[in-house]
Parts: C-alpha cells; sequence; structure tokens
C-alpha cells in the first residue's frame, strides 16, 4: 500500500499568526517548517499503522526546503523534486494521496492565509465554470493517475473545502481562523495526535474512495488580480483573453493545474547586470 503526501505551510498546525511565515529565513519561520514535519510524521505514522508499506511526503511550499529529512520519520521517504513538477513523482502505482497543512481557496471568508497558487498574481481559478483551489488542482492531478484522495488537514475552511470536492474523505481542522492572519490553534500535541488517528481512518477509504476526474476537455479560466498577467499570458499557445484581467485554455489533461508557461509568463523578466 503507497501514500503519497501532498503539503503546503499555510495550513499546518501551530501556525496561528500568517505574519510568521513572511520571512523563510527567519526563525518563526523554521519553527513552522519544524511543525510541517512533525505533522507529516503524525500522518505517516497513522498511514503505518494502518497497513501501509511506503509513504512519500512532496515540499509544494515555495520552491521547497520546508521538509528536510532532519526530523523525519526514517520510513518516509522524501521526494526529490528537482525538476519542479507540481506533482512529483506520483503515478499510477500510489493507492491513494492526502494533503497536509492545505488552506482555502482564495476569496474564503475566515479562511487562514486563503489563496489559489500566486496571492502576488492569482485572484479566482475555474475549471468549467467551478472555483478550484489547490486542494482541487492536487486532486485533479492525481485523479489522471487514478489516485484518490482519501485525508486532508488545514483550517476548518480548508477541511470544509475538501469534504465539498471529495466525498469521502477524511479531514482533520488544526485551527480555526478569525481572519485572513490569525487562527486559534489547538495545541500541536493534540493536534498531532487527531492527524495521526484521521490518518490511520482514512486508510479504510482505499478501495471505496472514487479518484477526483475533471471531464475533458476542460475549460480553464484565471482571473488575475491585475492586467499585466493577462497581458503576458494573451499570446501564450490556446489561450484566450475573456476579459481585462481574464484568460482562459481548453485543456485535455488535468495536469494544467499550474500551467507552468503562464505561471513563467508572469515572472518580471531579470534584470541586467548594471541595469
Amino acid at each position: 500500500m503507497r501514500i503519497y503526501i501532498h503539503t503546503d505551510l499555510e495550513g499546518v498546525m501551530g501556525l496561528g499568526d500568517g505574519s510568521l511565515i513572511s520571512d523563510r529565513d527567519s526563525d518563526s519561520c523554521r519553527q513552522a517548517c519544524g511543525w510541517l514535519i512533525d505533522e507529516v510524521n503524525a500522518a505517516a505514522r497513522g498511514f503505518f499503522a494502518a497497513g501501509a508499506t511506503e509513504v512519500m511526503a512532496l515540499d509544494s511550499h515555495g520552491g521547497g526546503g520546508n521538509l528536510t529529512e532532519e526530523g523525519l520519520d526514517d520510513r518516509v521517504k522524501l521526494e526529490d523534486n528537482s525538476k519542479q513538477i507540481w506533482w512529483g513523482s506520483l503515478d499510477e502505482t500510489w493507492d491513494a494521496t492526502c494533503f497536509i497543512g492545505a488552506h482555502a481557496l482564495s476569496g474564503t471568508p475566515k479562511a487562514f492565509l486563503e489563496h489559489t497558487q500566486s496571492s502576488r498574481d492569482w485572484y479566482r481559478y475555474f475549471v468549467d465554470g467551478r472555483e478550484t483551489g489547490e486542494l482541487g488542482q492536487w486532486a485533479a492531478c492525481a485523479g489522471e493517475f487514478g489516485v484518490p484522495m482519501i485525508f486532508a488537514t488545514g483550517d476548518e475552511a480548508a477541511c470544509a473545502e475538501a469534504r465539498d470536492f471529495f466525498d469521502p474523505v477524511v479531514t482533520v481542522a488544526t485551527k480555526t481562523a478569525s481572519g485572513r492572519m490569525k487562527a486559534e490553534c489547538l495545541p500541536v500535541e493534540e493536534a498531532a495526535a487527531k492527524v495521526e488517528e484521521g490518518a490511520k481512518r482514512s486508510v479504510e477509504l482505499i478501495g471505496r474512495a472514487k479518484p477526483f476526474v475533471i471531464p475533458k476537455p476542460a475549460t480553464i479560466r484565471w482571473e488575475f488580480c491585475r492586467c499585466a498577467p493577462a497581458d503576458n499570458a494573451e499570446g501564450l499557445e490556446g489561450v484566450t483573453r475573456v476579459g481585462a484581467r481574464e484568460v482562459e485554455k481548453v485543456v485535455t489533461s488535468a495536469h494544467y493545474a499550474v500551467v507552468p508557461g503562464l505561471l513563467r509568463s508572469q515572472e518580471p523578466p531579470a534584470e541586467k547586470k548594471g541595469s
């Protein structure tokens, strides 16, 4: 039984002040990364206790560097994602996936650090008219390989989003947000115990939970925060401008989820030396 763990940092247990991870080199951000490792370990303990034979974890926050082998359960394999493929080595050989440390999609009220992919550039993201966040995007990628989402952790809003998209699914809320930057967190020991128990219970869904598959072709629509990203994306292959800040693309694979070409189009060009 092989289970693939996808991770993010915003929804991690113990993190109740959004400003604490704004500086990746700060002690507070390193503390949050430590909580992430502890939460992944808790989920892994639950999976192994329920019969898993292999667990792999993908660090998917901000280009990586949050999960390290130091402190990670020796039984957990850390994904080598040097190629920066959003789904790592996930393929049809895995039995299930989960999302640890999830956050809700952009614009969700009372949701901790809510956003979709890039809070600087992306505002809303739709798949065939349904607004979709990173939970749905990850599950759609896994669904391409026939892999179901069985478990998710994060704040209350993220867990509610998971239940709205996936049924059945086990969720564990480790905090409740009072606004975008503040949340009331469970004590980390209590949260870890709940994550371990939830992960163990979620294994019972393997064979019953269905992969989250988006019918194709699908129309993807991005609504950006400003006009500039839409200006840049307009010339990309298959992209149609549909509004001042909106573009669409018809896709035939759910591996559109991040659309690397579209993301690259939003990055400012590197400054030349001496400029």
